[in-house]
């Protein structure tokens, strides 16, 4: 470069470093990845045409900061119970409190203390799950597909499943039973049509190869009309009849009936256990309200082949899932708390009036051009639980001038925390359902600052 470049005269990096931008990234970003941000932008400057000034530059690094992809808190103004794009289900003040507890130091994960020898990480959860569903023995595993193929793994493989034709589904993900069953080591075999099968078709069907006879919840749809499926004690039943085991995906994970709180009924794990299926499979990030995880409860002897299957071990449970599982487990042993104590069930159960509430006081909050508004709409469960449910509430819908929707909603996904909300006929809508009153005041800052 000659002495009259311009590039010559950019900022050196200490300078750069005591910038006020370059502070607010040390406070949110490791000094090591400030610095080699802030450096990268030097060279690209050095390498290029023209010198951009210091602005340019913090701003530069900024973008590539903030480009690295990670887990970030988000406000959930979708209306969307359990989103399984957020997380699913909020964790209970008490179950964060048991998982503060235990993740900055050790704890008796496979250790008995009573005795001092090896002891069983499930046993908490284990415990529980048998008294609140009446159950003989209960395993946890990571998350709910893992309890399905688990199960049809260590029960079915080198022999048959029989499974309803309606009960085919698939789930987030590409989750298929048909693979499931296929990569658990079994024979599928589709029983039944579309619409209807009858207990005649399953008995037709058992053959000399035939393992299981499995029911599939199916989560995230239904049939209605024309329709005749088995009922679980006579599916059930049949399976012990001719000497094989029964398998129910009841995927949903409702310990309680959730008529209670007003919303239609779901089958709940105790009701399977009642009818006879010797293994249930649930997820506990669903209508149960707690972490990720994979239930299985059932027969004492069908539970422990299936913690006995090398399978197991790569599905287990880590400390911190185990410890928000029997917090939130601990909740159930008080029913007439459990709106209040568990948020999913508190969101789904939030009267329409509450709602109408929260809604006033975040548009209250908004600026004028912001473009926002009442009006009526519905909320959904979620999560693949009650497909069918819309639950009442009011919207805030905004509508700025001269900005799109889409491009506020962009902007907000930016935010920290992101807002979420959801476009709906160039309009950017935003549900309270699952806003706390504390986070009000955030989703109206966030839409301030993008407005700006």
């Amino acid at each position: 470069m000659d002495g009259h470049d311009p590039r010559r005269r950019l900022p050196a990096l200490h300078r750069l470093l005591h910038a006020p931008e370059a502070q607010a990234l040390l406070a949110a970003h490791p000094r090591a990845a400030v610095v080699a941000a802030l450096r990268t932008a030097l060279e690209a400057a050095r390498a290029g045409a023209a010198a951009p000034d210091a602005a340019a530059l913090l701003a530069a690094a900024t973008e590539a900061l903030g480009a690295t992809p990670g887990l970030r808190r988000v406000l959930n103004a979708t209306g969307v119970v359990l989103h399984t794009g957020l997380g699913r289900a909020p964790l209970a003040p008490t179950a964060l409190a048991a998982i503060a507890d235990l993740a900055g130091g050790y704890a008796n994960l496979e250790l008995d203390l009573d005795g001092g020898s090896r002891g069983d990480r499930h046993a908490g959860c284990a415990a529980l799950l048998r008294e609140l569903t009446g159950a003989e023995a209960a395993l946890v595993v990571n998350n709910g597909a893992a309890a399905v193929l688990l199960a049809l793994s260590a029960l079915a493989a080198g022999g048959e499943a029989i499974v309803s034709r309606g009960e085919l589904v698939e789930i987030g993900g590409g989750f298929r039973i048909p693979e499931v069953v296929a990569q658990g080591g079994a024979k599928l075999v589709e029983v039944g049509t579309t619409n209807r099968t009858r207990l005649a078709d399953f008995a037709a069907t058992i053959g000399p190869a035939t393992r299981v006879l499995l029911r599939v919840n199916p989560a995230n749809y239904r049939i209605l009309g024309f329709t005749e499926a088995v009922a679980p004690a006579a599916l059930a039943g049949l399976a012990h009849a001719r000497g094989l085991l029964a398998i129910e995906d009841l995927g949903s994970g409702a310990l309680v009936d959730l008529a209670r709180f007003g919303l239609p009924r779901e089958s709940t794990l105790a009701e399977s256990v009642a009818a006879g299926f010797d293994v249930v499979a649930a997820s506990g990030d669903k209508l149960l309200g707690g972490p990720q995880a994979g239930l299985l409860i059932g027969r004492a002897d069908a539970i422990a082949r299936c913690a006995r299957h090398p399978l197991m071990r790569a599905l287990r449970p880590d400390k911190l899932t185990l410890a928000a599982l029997e917090a939130t487990l601990k909740l159930y042993r008080d029913p007439a708390r459990l709106a209040e104590a568990v948020p999913a069930l508190g969101m789904l159960a939030t009267p329409p009036e509450v709602l109408a509430g929260r809604a006033g006081r975040l548009l209250a909050l908004l600026p004028t051009a912001a473009g926002g508004s009442l009006e009526a709409g519905v909320s959904l469960a979620g999560g693949g639980t009650l497909p069918l449910l819309e639950l009442p509430t009011t919207l805030v819908a905004l509508r700025p001038a001269g900005l799109p929707a889409e491009a506020l909603a962009a902007r907000l996904r930016a935010a920290r925390p992101a807002l979420l909300g959801r476009l709906d006929r160039g309009r950017l809508l935003l549900d309270p359902r699952c806003l706390a009153e504390p986070e009000i005041a955030g989703a109206a800052e966030a839409v301030t600052g993008a407005l700006a």
